[in-house]
């Protein structure tokens, strides 16, 4: 009996919605043979009604195009705007099946699932979502490269020396810059969600950085930790403008605790727009003409002021030869990356380096917080532990200059040596320490010779010279050439 119930009240509402339909819409029997899209269907504010699945993918796609017509402006620290095409940020539509979904709707299934897709229609629009995404690499390049160069970087604190020791303190200003990932993630929500046809502007979320240093810190700097002075009587103009601008690019640097400075990188580039002039340096054991010759006694001499100071040495090495304005194992030589000098804060309070020159003399002050006793006292020593004496002479060829030219090296000496620290209280020595040891290698003297020339006769006489290693004969055929 309830079988019989339920089947009854199953027949009379199918035959109430047959009824309900061909009140309503007369087209609903046969709408499964249509193939328009129904009224009432869009793909975002795209009207797809009327439309065959065709029609509707076309129409779709000259949507997404549209896209590549439009703007988009990005606001960045400032105010300042970067406008950009969609497709800078690899903007894509995403084909999800937009129009078979659509054409689909109230086609498919069964009669209870047409009806209900039909009458939603009735009460309300359906609207697909045109579903865009864009590359993260083209968006991070576009922030990185476009909208960054507007960044306002904070100004740290800074110290102004004054007269006997004492500073004078310039505050610090906050700083503004985009916060890169927070914008990575706002312009692929919108792109997804909001982007339109047209303009489009976007808001970049915009971090503050604060600056280091304040009053109460720096007002703690008036104590001399560490000073040393090195001279360049006979040096030439270029050598001394190269010492003066690398002591430039150091002084006024404040260093806080538990922070590394890198000489290389307070320096460089080596280039005339960074103020450095050709002059002499040491190269595979010899003296060659390089910009920045001389940036190596700037380097030294504020290692000699950081012992003193007693900071942390994290990196330091020797030249390829002694240098003479520093004893033996006290120099620090620059050479690219390779042959670095570094060192950290390690006391408790920031630090701050003062370099001048002057008379052609370069001096290095470290001043921060002394809490060393007054009756200990720092001496340090360089001891060469053994010698080595050059042997014989060598004569080579240099590609890089013309046949004729001739340039004589004179003779090093080559050491192996140690520096150590020597701490005294009330004046008796209590410590000893080697801070380090240095080889520096025996070089003959040498004479470089021009190898560039096309003269076949030429080329044949310098090499009998260079193979002679005589260096009396080698000049005595350059010259003929430089004659001829």
């Amino acid at each position: 009996m309830k079988s019989y119930k339920k089947t009854c009240k199953a027949l009379l509402f199918m035959l109430f919605m047959a009824f309900f339909l061909a009140a309503n819409d007369r087209d609903f029997v046969v709408a499964g043979s249509r193939d328009t899209i129904e009224e009432g269907v869009y793909a975002e504010n795209v009207n797809l009604s009327g439309l065959t699945e065709k029609e509707a993918q076309e129409k779709i796609g000259e949507y997404a195009e549209s896209l590549a017509k439009s703007s988009i402006t990005l606001v960045c620290v400032g105010g300042n705007t970067v406008e950009i095409a969609p497709s800078e940020l690899g903007v894509e539509w995403q084909d999800t099946g937009i129009a078979r979904k659509a054409a689909n709707l109230g086609k498919n299934g069964g009669l209870i699932k047409r009806f209900k897709e039909l009458t939603d229609l009735k009460r309300e629009n359906k609207v697909f979502e045109i579903e865009f995404s864009a590359s993260d690499q083209k968006i991070l390049s576009v922030l990185h490269e476009k909208c960054a160069s507007f960044d306002e970087a904070a100004v740290d604190a800074a110290l102004e020396p004054g007269n006997n020791g004492s500073f004078t303190i310039r505050e610090g200003k906050n700083g503004q810059s985009v916060d890169i990932d927070s914008s990575l993630e706002r312009i692929k929500t919108y792109i997804k969600d909001s982007l339109r046809p047209g303009e489009n502007r976007i808001e970049l979320p915009i971090k503050e950085t604060e600056p280091k240093g304040d009053s109460e810190t720096l007002s703690k700097i008036k104590d001399r930790l560490g000073t040393f002075t090195t001279a360049y009587p006979r040096s030439s103009s270029d050598r001394c403008a190269n010492i003066s601008a690398g002591c430039s690019h150091v002084n006024g640097t404040i260093l806080y605790p538990g922070e590394q400075f890198s000489m290389y990188k307070h320096v460089s580039p080596f280039t005339e727009e960074n103020g450095y002039h050709l002059a002499g340096s040491y190269l595979n054991g010899l003296v060659v003409e390089s910009l920045g010759g001389g940036i190596c006694q700037v380097s030294s001499t504020l290692y000699q002021a950081v012992l003193r100071a007693e900071l942390q040495v994290d990196q330091r090495s020797n030249h390829s030869m002694v240098v003479d304005y520093v004893p033996h194992s006290g120099d620090a030589a620059i050479a690219g990356t390779t042959k670095d000098f570094k060192f950290t804060n390690n006391t408790k309070y920031p630090i701050y380096i003062a370099g001048s020159t002057g008379g052609k003399e370069i001096t290095f002050t470290i001043y921060g917080v002394d809490e060393r006793p007054d009756n200990r006292t720092l001496d340090f020593e360089s001891i060469d532990t053994a010698t080595e004496e050059p042997e014989g002479v060598k004569v080579i060829g240099d590609p890089g200059q013309n046949a004729g030219f001739a340039k004589l090296q004179g003779a090093h000496t080559g050491y192996s040596s140690e520096f150590w620290k020597i701490i005294k209280v009330d004046g008796k020595e209590e410590s000893r320490e080697r801070v380090n040891k240095s080889y520096y290698k025996a070089t003959p003297k040498t004479l470089t010779l021009g190898t560039a020339t096309d003269n076949p006769i030429t080329k044949s006489a310098i090499s009998a010279a260079i193979a002679s290693q005589d260096i009396d004969y080698a000049r005595a055929v350059a010259a003929s050439i430089s004659k001829d």
